[in-house]
């Protein structure tokens, strides 16, 4: 069977899946490598969901979303971020993971290359090359605070350079990007005519500083993509709905493309999206401020350990913290630290070539699972 198994799906996969075997063996397991919210999504937003369901909304929609969720987006938009956007501007997405890809499969021809900072959502790889395009990573490192580098970021371009994607805060490292930055990027883009995938979906999660989307910058909304999802920012990662702000040219072939492969996000789920955003201040405030705590907390206990180091992390529920005084590769330490503390974490390899020699953990777990994790940790030695 494997040689009618097409050759674009002989990659490596990301690496970023649930180990249902390691929740087999170990009955007292910590799982804290995979960033679902452990809140359910807040009654307000299932209740409303629920009523739309019953009035009807259970069909086939607009493909390019429901209209009455795209006049909220452009109305949050303004609001949040003093944008105006335009109707056609703005497509619908189920989640942003499928929004990165259309934006891929929409963008890129055969060879055309991509730009990644490096340690990078495992998936970005994946869509860039089904798309048929090539990843080019940009290393970013932690004992430089995770900064971009402009000659660094100057000397992966090539004529093949097409798109620069940008995640803001970031996943796994929790690095959060201000003013500067943007504006690096933004002149990068206008002197090399590239365009910017702009990954803004922990963007309730920004703990210092006000977060500020790449678009808004002079110069910027043209050659911008912005993917946002509900998943994170809303605690709705189950229900699968985000949106694409882009060139109303771009979003008619990301919505022709969309419609060869989902059709439309689901209605519930755009109908619980609508209700989400009528109460979004009121979900930071209950919500993210609980992340905040847990990673606060998670980094300062991750700097009393001996084998570890950490870049504080800025935004996000992610730490990344390395362990490079073991002297283990990711693979070997993450498989010690499940072996010995029954602790599951993510490989660091996994996000790129800047990511050996770290391990990803997501603080979405309570309280009290979070510090016997850490309390564990404590407890084992690499000597």
């Amino acid at each position: 069977m494997g040689s009618f198994i097409a050759k674009r799906f002989q990659m490596k996969p990301a690496g970023l899946t649930l180990n249902l075997e390691a929740r087999r063996r170990y009955g007292d397991l910590i799982d804290l490598s995979i960033g679902d919210t452990d809140f359910t999504t807040d009654g307000r937003i299932i209740d409303a969901a629920f009523r739309d369901a019953h009035a009807g909304h259970t069909h086939y929609g607009n493909p390019k979303g429901d209209p009455e969720l795209i006049d909220a987006i452009r109305r949050a938009w303004h609001e949040d971020h003093a944008q105006e956007v335009s109707p056609d501007e703005v497509i619908v997405t189920a989640s942003s993971c499928l929004g990165m890809a259309l934006v891929m499969l929409a963008t890129l021809d055969p060879g055309d290359e991509v730009l990644v900072f490096s340690p990078y959502f495992a998936l970005y790889r994946e869509q860039i090359e089904l798309a048929g395009g090539v990843c080019v990573e940009v290393p970013t490192y932690a004992e430089e605070d995770y900064a971009i580098q402009e000659d660094r970021l100057r000397a992966a371009i090539t004529p093949k350079t097409k798109l620069i994607v940008f995640n803001n805060p970031v996943n796994p490292t929790g690095m959060a990007y201000g003013q500067d930055v943007l504006e690096l990027l933004v002149r990068i883009a206008q002197e090399y005519d590239l365009l910017i995938a702009a990954d803004e979906i922990y963007t309730a999660f920004f703990y210092e500083g006000m977060f500020r989307p790449i678009r808004t910058l002079p110069g910027a909304a043209e050659r911008t993509i912005t993917l946002n999802s509900f998943s994170k920012n809303y605690m709705m990662t189950g229900w699968r709905v985000g949106s694409i702000i882009a060139d109303p040219e771009l979003v008619c072939i990301i919505n022709r493309i969309n419609g060869s492969l989902i059709y439309s996000a689901p209605s519930v789920s755009q109908r619980a999206a609508i209700a989400a955003l009528s109460v979004r201040e009121s979900i930071r405030r209950e919500y993210v401020t609980r992340y905040r705590d847990r990673v606060f907390y998670a980094a300062d206990r991750i700097e009393k350990i001996p084998y570890l180091g950490l870049c504080r992390p800025r935004g996000t529920f992610y730490l990344f913290p390395n362990f490079k005084k073991t002297g283990l590769t990711s693979s070997q330490f993450c498989a010690e630290l499940l072996e010995k503390a029954h602790v599951l974490v993510s490989a660091g390899h996994v996000f790129g070539q800047a990511g050996e020699g770290h391990f990803r953990i997501a603080c979405t777990v309570d309280d009290a699972q979070l510090k016997e994790a850490f309390d564990r940790m404590e407890r084992l030695s690499f000597q």
